[in-house]
């Protein structure tokens, strides 16, 4: 007999007889499980429990009302066996009538038969065929004894077997296919995998007691989520930097689980997804065919770990992104400039001082677009940068005019130059670092992310070095929005979730290149300091499916391409508006009221004036010799001055249909 055959023999007796054994284990371990639910259902375990962790925590709170909880329990459990004979009694007086009831029924029905003779049954037939009847079912109920009795084990058993299965088995008992076995997360495989990683202070306090869960392992998302308070001496960052280590232990690849500091260096916030919940990412793109967005209500971005939608918000906001090379940065602002481009009031403009052709499908969508790191290239974005710092002027001289402290989505949508102005300076370093024109560029970029936010226009800044020599410091300090993917250190940490991220334990330094590419940390989206996050993908293919769409929309409103410097044009079916008496019935007979309330209350009485902005209104009033006054700081339209206003104009239209003014000898009327 050749060796190999006999050795192979072997090797599937000895896999036979693990799976054996391993078998007669889990049966065994499911009788300990059946058994420890029964002292546990006697002895209330799982509201001692609770007592434990609340007297562990502090929390007077939660304790005396678990003991209450516990007192109550006794009482139902003794109230319930005080009912019990009762409750019996009734139970057999029950089956007593039912019988006699039963009895009295079938004698009824005999009594009937012999009266009555159906079908020429007799008394002594009736009560033949109810013997037979009998029969069959005493036949029925015996073959169904016999089935339950010959099934009754192998069911316990199987029972058994399911009851100790979803834990780990000793390493002798262990099989190639228990990689496939998806392990439940709770408290003691926590330990465990704790346990594994060694750590002298946590080997030594497993010993004695157990870890204490100020959260324990519960459900959220799309996975389990604990919170622990690590024995003295070890840090959740220390947890953090062996992610791997802590994902063997629980069965799970590095990026589905996430060890994070907590409120304390000592507290270990964990999440674990559910095994392959995290594989396809934050799913499809929402708007890749069909939807529009609204900036003022931000654009849609990725999903948490957990699953739930993360919008990104935009005005009165500022962005910075960055991470290392092939990790997700350039996506991450493709899909915020893919979502500012379907609000058709939204201006796009983009520079990329690379040969970078990522975005360029944007460009039929951008009002500014430039591409490419030539010396001229770098020299248009520099006046661009000149042109959008006049322009965050300009903005600021508009809203004091308006007298509002921030652009609306109102005033936005009337096309008078406050409109959502959105920028990305892709790869920023190169521009930033330029030998002649980066100190320029810097500076302007710096005043921009000062003042811009309130004035409706958000800056994405997208680098892969986000240092002190490649970025100014007060650019990323104004940047509300910070997108860090995997960065290389505390440094770059910071730079893009703000100072002292780093030491509060918001770390991108613990994304791993490559295993959690797509995957950021993200701060300013929620109410949370920061968010683990997976960003939407969209391919560069299917950028220009996008931008058609917006520039459909925008057609379709009857606008220009925002920023190009083209009104809108008027349909040919408005008529001309009699704008005096317009202002007239706006004022509402109210003696003085904010030229910024006329304009709102005039866009609501007729499209004609949608766009109307102050200017529009001044000039309105300079025809007839009005312009606004001043009233307890603020400008405004008083009622008398448009009433005299329109009684002039009816005297001098009077005197004109009468033949000219007195005196005159003139006709109203051109010569033939």
């Amino acid at each position: 007999m050749p060796a190999d055959d006999e050795s192979g023999r072997e090797s599937l007796a000895l896999a036979a007889g693990r799976r054996v054994a391993r078998g007669a284990f889990q049966v065994g371990r499911g009788h300990g499980v059946w058994a420890q639910q029964a002292i546990d259902a006697t002895t209330h375990a799982a509201i001692r429990e609770q007592i434990r962790r609340a007297r562990a925590a502090g929390d007077r709170e939660a304790l005396a009302g678990w003991l209450d909880h516990l007192r109550q329990a006794k009482a139902d459990r003794r109230q319930r066996l005080l009912n019990l004979p009762v409750a019996l009694r009734s139970a057999v007086i029950s089956v007593v009538v039912l019988v006699a009831f039963l009895a009295g029924l079938l004698l009824l029905a005999g009594v009937v038969v012999a009266v009555t003779r159906p079908l020429g049954m007799t008394w002594d037939g009736y009560w033949s065929a109810l013997a037979s009847i009998g029969d069959i079912v005493a036949t029925l109920i015996a073959v169904a004894v016999r089935v339950v009795l010959w099934g009754a084990g192998p069911a316990w058993l199987v029972a058994a077997y399911r009851a100790g299965g979803g834990e780990s088995v000793p390493g002798w008992l262990a099989t190639s296919s228990d990689t496939d076995i998806d392990l439940a997360i709770d408290e003691s495989t926590i330990a465990q995998a704790l346990a594994a990683l060694r750590i002298p202070q946590i080997r030594d306090h497993l010993k004695t007691a157990p870890l204490q869960y100020l959260t324990t392992a519960r459900r959220d998302g799309r996975g389990t989520h604990a919170v622990i308070r690590l024995p003295i001496g070890v840090t959740a960052e220390r947890i953090s930097a062996r992610r791997a280590d802590l994902a063997s232990g629980l069965h799970r690849l590095a990026k589905e689980v996430w060890p994070t500091t907590g409120s304390e260096a000592g507290v270990l916030d964990l999440w674990v997804a559910d095994k392959g919940a995290l594989a396809e990412g934050a799913g499809p793109y929402p708007l890749l065919t069909e939807g529009a967005v609204d900036t003022f209500k931000g654009v849609p971005f990725g999903r948490t770990l957990r699953g739930n939608p993360l919008t990104a918000p935009i005005m009165e906001r500022n962005t910075i992104t960055g991470g290392m090379p092939g990790q997700g940065k350039s996506s991450a602002a493709r899909v915020i400039m893919a979502g500012v481009a379907l609000d058709p009031t939204a201006e796009l403009r983009i520079w990329v001082p690379d040969a970078n052709f990522d975005f360029e499908a944007f460009r039929p969508r951008c009002s500014r677009y430039v591409m490419g790191a030539e010396t001229e290239k770098i020299e248009q974005i520099l006046r661009d940068l000149r042109e959008l710092h006049a322009e965050v002027q300009a903005r600021g001289q508009l809203l004091i005019s308006y007298e509002i402290p921030a652009v609306t989505r109102q005033l936005a949508s009337k096309g008078v130059g406050l409109h959502p102005l959105v920028c990305l300076l892709e790869e920023a370093h190169v521009a930033i670092t330029h030998k002649k024109h980066g100190e320029e560029i810097g500076q302007l970029l710096v005043d921009i992310v000062r003042l811009g936010r309130k004035r409706g226009i958000h800056l994405i800044v997208s680098t892969q070095a986000p240092t002190k020599d490649s970025m100014p410091r007060d650019v990323t300090r104004n940047c509300s929005n910070g997108i860090a993917y995997a960065v290389g250190d505390h440094v770059a940490n910071d730079a893009l979730l703000g100072q002292g991220a780093y030491r509060a334990g918001h770390r991108a330094t613990e994304l791993i290149p490559g295993t959690d590419r797509g995957t950021a940390i993200v701060k300013g989206f929620t109410g949370e300091r920061s968010e683990i996050a997976q960003t939407y993908f969209i391919d560069v293919a299917q950028v220009p499916g996008i931008i058609r769409r917006s520039l459909e929309a925008i057609t379709r409103s009857g606008r220009a391409l925002p920023g190009t410097g083209t009104a809108r044009a008027i349909p040919a079916h408005e008529e001309a508006r009699d704008h005096l008496a317009d202002i007239h019935t706006a004022l509402r007979a109210e003696k003085r009221v904010r030229t910024q309330s006329v304009l709102i209350r005039l866009a609501e009485m007729d499209d004609h004036y949608a766009e109307w902005s102050f200017g529009d209104l001044r000039a309105a009033l300079a025809e007839h010799d009005l312009e606004p006054g001043k009233s307890d700081g603020v400008m405004v339209v008083r009622l008398d001055d448009i009433q005299r206003a329109i009684t002039e104009r009816s005297e001098r239209d009077s005197e004109e249909g009468q033949g000219g003014n007195p005196g005159s000898g003139s006709s109203p009327y051109p010569p033939p």
